[in-house]
């Protein structure tokens, strides 16, 4: 098993925001990298622990949708999965 992901940190882009789950880095002018942690949060706090593996799910599950949706909204899907 793999060390959970608590918070990622780029140094080579600008971080945009950190949320509860997601650190936001803008790459150029147009685009953004989301990388989805395995932070866990409940009722608007960050826990300590974070649960292995629960960014590569999170990761997963978007890539399943945003292929199934991109008829009705177009989006770029580099290097997921679905």
């Amino acid at each position: 098993m793999t060390q959970p992901l608590f918070e990622s940190n780029l140094h080579s882009l600008p971080l945009v925001a950190r949320g509860k789950v997601r650190d936001i880095y803008a790459v150029g002018e147009e685009h953004l990298l989301i990388v989805t942690s395995d932070r866990l949060s409940a009722f608007d706090v960050i826990l300590p622990d974070a649960i292995p593996d629960k960014g590569a799910v999170l990761t997963a599950l978007a890539g399943f949708w945003f292929a199934r949706l991109a008829h009705v909204v177009p989006n770029q899907l580099t290097g997921i999965e679905p």
